[in-house]
């Protein structure tokens, strides 16, 4: 046990060493050695709880692949998604972009999404999630994570399990069109991450949203 430990903070130390030494390089090779770093040091963590000493040695090694291969791709058919959804979506107010990470994201504020206090899919959301659900069936090989988020008004105990459910309606709505439901993670973040002032009710609008994220694995 404690030379498993002692691997893994080496590992982790190792990581954190790649992360200092950026300082020189560009941003295409910043962005790989973090990359690398991260995984090495998380791959090490992992490995270290399921098999010890060499867990931590192997889990690192694939980590730090993992990370410096920036995990997905921005393919013709991301590309093509990214098109029909925007198409989809013009004039309702929801974001469509691509992440640094090649993840496409869609931004749904509340006026389309969800009332106030309710996790029920709007009616203006539900062919938006329909047409979303068509692409996702023409490119099955994505994932798709759907996160969840509240204003501060009322506390945790609601905006947590609120921000959930949202999640999971978005998520049941797209399983009942025909997309796997093992594609699907979700999360809910309550009031945790606000993108606006929550001192306004504009502000408070703007931070009661729900974030789906699509992912096309780097194939290796």
């Amino acid at each position: 046990m404690r030379k498993a430990f002692t691997t893994t903070v080496t590992c982790a130390a190792l990581s954190l060493a790649v992360l200092s030494g950026c300082a020189n390089m560009s941003e295409t090779q910043r962005g790989t050695a973090q990359g690398a770093g991260i995984g090495a040091g998380l791959g090490a963590l992992l490995g270290a709880a399921t098999g010890g000493s060499r867990g931590a040695v192997q889990g690192a090694a694939l980590g730090g692949a993992v990370g410096a291969g920036g995990g997905y791709i921005w393919s013709k058919k991301m590309q093509d998604q990214k098109v029909a959804m925007e198409r989809a979506t013009a004039g309702t107010g929801i974001g469509v972009s691509q992440t640094q990470d090649n993840r496409l994201k869609l931004d749904i504020p509340s006026d389309v999404s969800f009332d106030v206090g309710r996790s029920a899919i709007k009616s203006n959301f539900a062919p938006v999630l329909t047409n979303f659900a068509t692409s996702l069936n023409q490119n099955q090989i994505t994932t798709v994570s759907i996160i969840g988020h509240t204003d501060s008004t009322g506390s945790d105990a609601i905006n947590n399990p609120l921000s959930f459910d949202r999640a999971n309606a978005a998520r049941d709505y797209l399983v009942g069109r025909g997309v796997a439901a093992q594609r699907i993670a979700t999360d809910g973040r309550g009031s945790r991450e606000a993108i606006a002032d929550n001192s306004s009710e504009q502000g408070r609008a703007r931070n009661r949203r729900v974030e789906i994220y699509v992912a096309e694995p780097a194939q290796r």
